[in-house]
């Protein structure tokens, strides 16, 4: 069966929910201390997915990781610019699967507008620096002891990383629906599909 990276949809939403319950439960990569629910789950895709794209790496049915974009701050000001995140089934890492996501995701949030996206990694995370890294990000700063989880505080690194050269009096950045049906569109989601290791 195929490989594809697609958007989000409802029905990811019970995949998507598991493969993130880990990292809220039993790790500090998340700051969330409680799972969402796969009903939660399908509402942070249909209202998020509305403005930012959420992408799958959907094999042959079978999910094998997640990424997505939000709001960097709220102000007017912040408006180019976003947060982005990616997670991984504990069964297909190490098969390329953040950064094929990656690689779709930022490619997509270039072609809607934006200018700069910035990540946040609690340390120490080595392979989440490394993946960062590998497709262009750059530290910026850590916050020292700024969240308290699984019994001490911890530190979180911030990345950020250029989508597109800085220009005057940038027009506002699409929605994803504006993207629906272009070349442009297919050809982001391909490329990062094209970085997937699939396993045997």
């Amino acid at each position: 069966m195929a490989v594809a990276i697609r958007p989000a949809r409802g029905g990811d939403a019970a995949a998507i929910a598991e493969i993130y319950r880990p990292f809220c439960e039993s790790t500090t990569v998340s700051f969330e201390n409680e799972a969402p629910s796969a009903t939660e789950m399908a509402e942070r895709i249909r209202t998020m997915g509305e403005r930012l794209p959420w992408l799958v790496l959907d094999d042959g049915g079978t999910l094998a990781g997640y990424a997505y974009a939000s709001r960097h701050r709220e102000r007017a000001a912040y408006g180019w610019a976003v947060d982005v995140t990616v997670y991984v089934a504990p069964t297909h890492r190490r098969r390329g699967v953040g950064r094929a996501l990656y690689t779709s995701l930022l490619e997509l949030l270039r072609l809607l507008g934006y200018f700069k996206a910035y990540a946040v990694i609690t340390l120490p995370n080595p392979s989440s620096i490394g993946l960062h890294e590998a497709v262009g990000f750059e530290p910026v700063g850590v916050f020292k002891g700024v969240g308290y989880k699984l019994g001490a505080w911890r530190d979180v690194a911030h990345y950020q990383r250029a989508l597109q050269p800085e220009q005057k009096d940038p027009p506002p950045p699409r929605l994803p629906s504006a993207l629906a049906g272009l070349p442009e569109y297919d050809d982001a989601l391909a490329q990062g599909a094209r970085l997937y290791r699939r396993g045997t």
